[in-house]
């Protein structure tokens, strides 16, 4: 027999002050059904989803994590069901008259002596893997491109056994766009900054059409590219730069298409070779740089999943780690808990600008940020995005909040920091590797098997129903804190020591295992010609 059904009826509530807690039992519960407290179901509420702890009236706030997640738009009698087709949704928070820097938080004891195996890259970056990427300036090249990667990773690849992978940084870009169009800025950059993730060895190579609008030198203009041996700078002089490797492929040295392919695969040849000769080295903890996300979520994101990786975030901060948190629409309505956390007026300045310019851009579009919940995200118990946002903050930990890394630019400083991206997946998890993360982290409850060729993505499922099912797909379970058998700290630590294995190439991620790899898709919010 299953072991859960013999489990009593629970429900988690996230504040004493809140009047909805959501159930917790596997297939949620039947009308009836009586908790320890006494309270008693009058219908039946799947897992989840929320059920009234208190008789609300007709406009009455509706409060989880202590915020107002909605008015009442009936009577709601105490033991009932609370969805999202009984709530009206809260009016967003303006972002004047915000709290600015008013959290000043103890400084904590920093986290020591936690090291991972590293490339140490020319620019004195780190990487997690040793990636051949090749760059694309143009959607048209994406098949040869992907042909020659094919024979690149049959022929090549076994020879250079120091090397993880060939991966084409394949992207719908690059031509029938307003190049000039000054938000162009943001998917240019983005390709830029990917190019030069750290998890690539600083080895940019790229494949050009010839007649596209983004022509090599625009994407990567000279002094862009580190130097792919800085103890060669004393000998070539300081102002030396590398050269951009580019195959073109309607250079008239090309005849026939295999002559392109031959092309891209002797310059992949060399970069192999350099690659090949890095060796790992111990580095300290520091050096993550680690993105988190969450995607296909639900009610135990927020109480499960996302505090644990909070938790774990903090640990990175006390490491000296770099964490990135993103997805504007999901953190939109807690931009009080953000700017009151920023280090400064300034940081806190730039998350309002941030907000506003994404404001503005969905306004432009005729959507608000209640687009953003998905069908699924309803069904897991999210009512609307208040309460999808409320439990999304949570993977930012505590600690103070000390730069914004705009849509396509890359992280320039350690902490925490908010990048501002789109909440959608693919999206945000290709801004984040423009923004030169070595290490992603996403969180999951109704389940996807999201993973990129770029960077590790660690997988923690909200719920143990979703970690035992797609057990060869998620790679922590922290649906065992609703379980009662583990804390949110003991998931936290057992994350950030999964880390440093992975990052070190020790252990594989289910995703890197499967090669499941999501597309780039990139964030372009110029006009299409």
């Amino acid at each position: 027999m299953d072991q859960r059904a013999d489990r009593p009826p629970l429900y988690i509530a996230m504040h004493e002050r809140d009047n909805v807690a959501i159930v917790a039992n596997d297939g949620g519960l039947p009308a009836g059904t009586v908790f320890p407290s006494g309270l008693e179901l009058r219908e039946k509420v799947p897992q989840g989803h929320k059920v009234a702890l208190v008789d609300l009236a007709e406009g009455a706030p509706v409060l989880r994590y202590n915020v107002v997640i909605g008015y009442a738009l009936k009577p709601i009698a105490r033991g009932s069901w609370v969805h999202e087709r009984l709530l009206q949704m809260p009016t967003a928070r303006e972002l004047d008259g915000l709290p600015i820097a008013t959290v000043k938080p103890p400084a904590a004891a920093p986290l020591e002596g936690f090291t991972f195996e590293g490339y140490r890259n020319p620019d004195g970056s780190v990487g997690t893997r040793n990636i051949l990427a090749i760059t694309q300036t143009v959607q048209c090249v994406a098949g040869v491109t992907d042909f020659a990667v094919q024979r690149i990773k049959k022929e090549l690849l076994p020879k250079y056994p120091n090397v993880d992978d060939v991966v084409a940084l394949e992207h719908t870009y690059g031509c029938g766009v307003a190049i000039d169009a000054p938000d162009a800025i943001v998917p240019i950059r983005t390709l830029r900054n990917i190019s030069l993730n750290p998890n690539f060895g600083g080895e940019v190579m790229v494949v050009s059409l010839g007649c596209e609008k983004l022509q090599p030198e625009r994407l990567l203009p000279p002094g862009t590219i580190p130097l792919v041996d800085e103890r060669n700078v004393a000998d070539i002089g300081a102002s030396a730069e590398n050269k951009l490797d580019v195959v073109c492929l309607q250079d008239d040295a090309h005849v026939g298409f295999m002559s392109m392919i031959d092309s891209v695969m002797r310059q992949a040849e060399e970069h192999l070779e350099r690659l090949n000769a890095r060796q790992r080295e111990t580095v300290p903890a520091s050096e993550l740089v680690v993105g988190v996300q969450c995607g296909g979520s639900d009610a135990f994101s927020g109480v499960t999943a996302n505090p644990a990786v909070g938790f774990c975030t903090d640990l990175l901060i006390r490491a000296g780690a770099t964490v990135m948190f993103s997805e504007v629409t999901e953190v939109r309505d807690g931009i009080d808990q953000l700017t009151s956390r920023a280090t400064t007026p300034e940081v806190a300045q730039a998350m309002i600008r941030e907000m506003a310019w994404y404001d503005a851009y969905l306004d432009k579009g005729r959507v608000d940020r209640s687009a953003n919940t998905t069908p699924g995200n309803k069904k897991g118990g999210l009512s609307n995005i208040v309460e999808k946002a409320m439990g999304s903050i949570i993977k930012s930990g505590s600690s103070p909040i000390s730069g914004v890394v705009s849509p396509g630019e890359k992280a320039r400083q350690k902490g925490l920091l908010y990048a501002a991206t789109p909440a959608s997946d693919f999206i945000c998890g290709t801004l984040q590797v423009a923004a030169g993360m070595n290490l992603h982290v996403f969180t999951t409850g109704r389940g996807t098997p999201y993973g990129l060729a770029e960077v590790p993505v660690i997988k923690v499922a909200t719920r143990s129903d979703l970690a035992r099912r797609w057990h060869d797909l998620m790679d922590v379970n922290a649906g065992r804190i609703a379980d009662g058998e583990a804390s949110i700290e003991d998931v936290g630590w057992e994350l950030f020591r999964l880390m440093l294995d992975v990052a070190s190439g020790r252990q594989k991620t289910w995703a890197e295992q499967w090669k499941l790899h999501n597309a780039l898709v990139l964030f372009n919010p110029a006009p299409v010609t």
